[in-house]
């Protein structure tokens, strides 16, 4: 069988599919991939069907591959590839072959890629799904992130899943869209405009479950009584802390959360929102919920 022989792997590297959604009211995350555009890219780069994705951490991925020829693809930011010590392009399609030695490294642009061969990675599904939530230890290569030494296999495809949406989500520098949460109202008109004018920066402290952002105009400083009842909670939820830190709920977001959500991320940001490194600055701007819906294709 076909395998690959990881040999370095970035923190957060995991195995996604197109997750589990609709498990929520059993509080069970969707995870899946950071950006579903990008992990439908590799896919395209491939040229062929695809299993589930490697999705790479922002350090890289280096690992040997060992098996009959394979394509792959990779896609996702801008990271830089090596084959057998030759740089190669990005975004990129590969043709494996025996002991070919494949390093991933940090680029210019992003925090997540995606590795998708033409092959369906051997790990069991778990509730119908590949993909990992390693908060809670579920899914992909025992329920945790990769690591040098794993090893993976690659079988023959035998189950072929839908690909994620191939919506255009807006250019790197432009603002995040989202619409006013349910608790918006919690926050003075003056917070609330100063919450679209001010600009906010990514901090170091992001994983899937979350992206914390640095209040450095203290839009929130003087904010108060901001814990709730727990209630459910989506992934793109703009929570604020009881400290005032506002913080982006990601794809393995708890199921509740007991903090306002001044609004939620639109689906098709989400995706270049979760690729903005630290340091970024990042602006947010409200639409429509309607507007939303015809932005990823939705029809009544």
């Amino acid at each position: 069988m076909s395998h690959i022989l990881v040999t370095r792997a970035s923190p957060i590297t995991t195995i996604q599919d197109e997750g589990r959604p609709g498990l929520l009211s059993h509080g069970i995350g969707a995870s899946g991939p950071m950006d579903r555009r990008a992990y439908a890219g590799a896919a395209v780069m491939a040229g062929c069907t695809c299993g589930a994705a490697i999705e790479i951490g922002p350090q890289g991925m280096d690992f040997i591959y060992s098996g009959a020829p394979m394509r792959a693809g990779l896609a996702g930011g801008e990271f830089r590839l090596t084959l057998d010590g030759q740089q190669g392009p990005w975004p990129a399609q590969i043709d494996l072959t025996d002991g070919m030695a494949v390093s991933i490294g940090t680029g210019t642009r992003g925090n997540y890629a995606y590795l998708r061969f033409g092959a369906q990675i051997d790990v069991a599904p778990v509730l119908g799904s590949r993909a990992t939530n390693a908060t809670v230890g579920l899914g992909g290569l025992e329920g945790r992130g990769l690591r040098g030494g794993d090893r993976i296999g690659l079988l023959p495809l035998a189950d072929v899943v839908s690909e994620a949406p191939g919506w255009s989500n807006g250019a790197e520098n432009d603002a995040i869209r989202f619409i006013w949460g349910i608790h918006a109202d919690q926050f003075s008109p003056e917070v609330r405009a100063e919450f679209i004018e001010a600009g906010f920066r990514i901090l170091p402290r992001m994983d899937r479950m979350g992206v914390w952002l640095d209040d450095g105009n203290g839009v929130f400083a003087e904010t108060r009584s901001l814990g709730l009842v727990s209630d459910a909670v989506v992934a793109g939820d703009i929570q604020i802390l009881g400290n005032g830190s506002p913080i982006v709920l990601m794809r393995d977001h708890q199921p509740t959360g007991g903090y306002p959500r001044i609004g939620t991320v639109i689906d098709v940001d989400l995706d270049r929102f979760a690729q903005m490194r630290p340091g970024k600055s990042v602006r947010f701007t409200p639409v429509s919920v309607e507007h939303a819906h015809r932005l990823a294709g939705w029809r009544p």
